[in-house]
């Protein structure tokens, strides 16, 4: 079992830093596809995680979660291979392969959702859980802040065809790569992790573990088994609350921060470089994150998550020229606290029985937040191009009227959470993390 924790880090690593993510956009654009079809590929992927997130987990909890975790490599495989070998020149052909991608990533991420994460704090012998899943959560997060640094400035390398032609020069070879060739580095590097990431999972054992279910009970009779006993447990309950609360926001300006670094005047030649450093602040918070879940109470830490989301969503409302750029450090502290909070202690309240089932819930609850607020924040975008606002060149009023708005969200988010807390959760708070 000792060796599952290893495991665990090299298959996140290798499952999540995906080589394609800083040409996210522009890869289905050169692929052939239109900006309307990358709209509709992206509600595809997150319809495809938000129907399979809970039965993936609740699967996980009754036929173990290594299986689980080796379907979501087997899938990443595939999903990686259908676009990387897709013959371009047939625009429906090549879309529908892209369909094919998003559904199986979709189906991919809802396999790994906690069924990785359930697997590998299960290994951990009991008595040690509490005490030692923080340490776990610290390197992992840090080892995956450096490999996505390495997944971005890679990424975005190989996909110069003009760098690419430079450095195979500079080798001595007479290699001329065209920009059909090279569109599909990024997706051949992330096949190539895929594949590692296979092996990886097989090498996985299932912990022992006494899984609790009736195998005359139906799937979906667990997932509402579980899902009633989340809403009768108020601190569980709270724990899910506040990472959709403050999530659900933060990931909305996430989405659109090349457009606030545009309108901040950053070049965009930049943009690689600014998210592979705030990257690498993912290096030193767990550290700074697992000293506090030791040694201060889980109020004061939530607290600091949401103050630095306040002065993160307050500071972008100046949009300073240039400097603005230094607010996002906020963005980038209060988000890894929240998911090293989330983790830590919501592992610890949740039996081995049902642990996957309750962190797909956890998973589900986050995608319904961002989508509500996508929802709220189409309306907010709506709302300022009937003021007469521009939202063409690069000073796009309605996108910087629209970051006035994103705070009082948040507020409104968050007092609605602090109503809850107060009448149901406070006096429920385990002594333990009350210090």
């Amino acid at each position: 079992m000792a060796k599952n924790i290893p495991l665990f880090i090299a298959f996140r690593l290798l499952f999540n830093a995906r080589f394609y993510y800083p040409v996210f956009a522009v890869i289905q654009l050169d692929y052939g596809l239109t900006m309307s079809q990358f709209a509709l590929l992206n509600a595809i992927w997150a319809v495809s995680i938000v129907l399979l997130e809970v039965p993936s987990g609740a699967l996980a909890d009754r036929i173990g979660r290594k299986r689980m975790v080796v379907l979501a490599a087997a899938l990443m495989v595939v999903e990686m291979g259908v676009i990387a070998f897709v013959p371009f020149g047939n625009a429906t052909l090549v879309f529908w392969a892209w369909v094919i991608n998003r559904i199986l990533s979709g189906a991919a991420e809802a396999a790994a959702s906690g069924a990785d994460e359930a697997l590998a704090y299960d290994s951990i012998p009991e008595a040690e859980q509490k005490v030692r899943w923080p340490k776990v959560l610290s390197r992992l997060m840090s080892l995956s802040s450096c490999a996505f640094i390495v997944a971005m400035l890679v990424g975005s390398a190989v996909y110069d065809p003009g760098l690419m032609n430079r450095a195979i020069s500079w080798m001595g070879f007479e290699l001329v790569f065209e920009k059909e060739t090279v569109i599909r580095f990024p997706v051949y590097l992330t096949l190539t992790t895929g594949i590692v990431a296979l092996i990886v999972s097989l090498c996985m054992k299932e912990p022992r573990r006494d899984s609790g279910h009736d195998v005359s009970c139906s799937l979906w009779s667990d997932i509402f088994k579980v899902g009633k006993w989340i809403l009768k447990s108020p601190f569980v309950y709270a724990l899910i609350l506040a990472a959709l609360v403050h999530d659900s926001v933060v990931r909305i300006f996430l989405t659109t921060a090349s457009e606030y670094y545009r309108l901040i005047d950053i070049p965009v030649v930049w943009f690689g470089v600014i998210g592979a450093s705030f990257a690498g602040l993912g290096i030193f918070t767990p550290k700074i994150a697992e000293w506090l879940v030791v040694n201060r109470s889980i109020r004061t830490n939530y607290s600091l998550v949401s103050l630095f989301t306040l002065l993160g969503l307050f500071g972008i409302t100046l949009a300073i020229p240039h400097w603005g750029v230094l607010i996002v450090v906020f963005f980038s502290i209060s988000h890894g606290f929240l998911n090293f909070f989330g983790s830590h202690y919501l592992n610890a309240e949740v039996d081995s029985k049902r642990r996957a089932t309750v962190l797909s819930f956890r998973g589900l609850a986050l995608n319904l937040g961002f989508a509500a607020v996508s929802l709220i924040y189409g309306g907010i975008l709506r709302h300022l191009r009937s003021q007469g606002f521009e939202e063409t060149g690069e000073r796009n009023e309605v996108f910087r009227q629209s970051l006035h708005w994103l705070p009082w969200v948040f507020i409104a988010f968050f007092t609605a959470f602090l109503a809850y807390y107060f009448l149901r959760v406070h006096r429920k708070v385990p002594d333990e993390y009350v210090k």
